[in-house]
């Protein structure tokens, strides 16, 4: 399991529903999921990370659709977020990890000239989603 009963109690459901549909691979419905939580009523902090997670799924949905230039703008949007919210962990994620692995996950998107030229490895996939033991307060 990606978190614990720790999160469920503390953390949004569409947070949580988010994250098991990044990890099962549904990136549009993770988008989805942390889109509805991140129209609600949420402070902004909290906004700019959903804000972050929703283009960081966005990446992989644009490569399993062949549109790796919209993939590498998003990355760098997410990356932008990421930096914006200024937090190592935030929600109980690792934010420093996840930022090194889906680095190393869109790495060879990143290093094409041209995204178009671009060659997908194999074994590419998104980083998994794993929250840290304990429930941080968010705003």
């Amino acid at each position: 399991m990606s978190y614990g009963e720790e999160h469920a109690a503390l953390y949004p459901a569409e947070y949580l529903a988010g994250i098991d549909l990044y990890n099962a691979g549904e990136f549009h419905a993770a988008h989805d999921a942390w889109e509805d939580r991140w129209r609600d009523d949420c402070g902004p902090r909290e906004k700019l990370f959903l804000q972050a997670l929703i283009q960081s799924a966005v990446v992989f949905h644009h490569v399993e659709i062949g549109r790796r230039g919209a993939a590498r703008r998003m990355y760098r949007m997410a990356l932008e977020k990421f930096e914006r919210l200024g937090a190592g962990r935030f929600m109980s994620l690792d934010i420093d990890d996840y930022l090194a692995r889906l680095a190393r996950s869109v790495a060879w998107l990143e290093a094409a000239g041209d995204p178009r030229d671009a060659v997908q490895p194999e074994d590419f996939k998104a980083p998994h989603i794993r929250l840290l033991p304990g429930a941080d307060e968010y705003d």
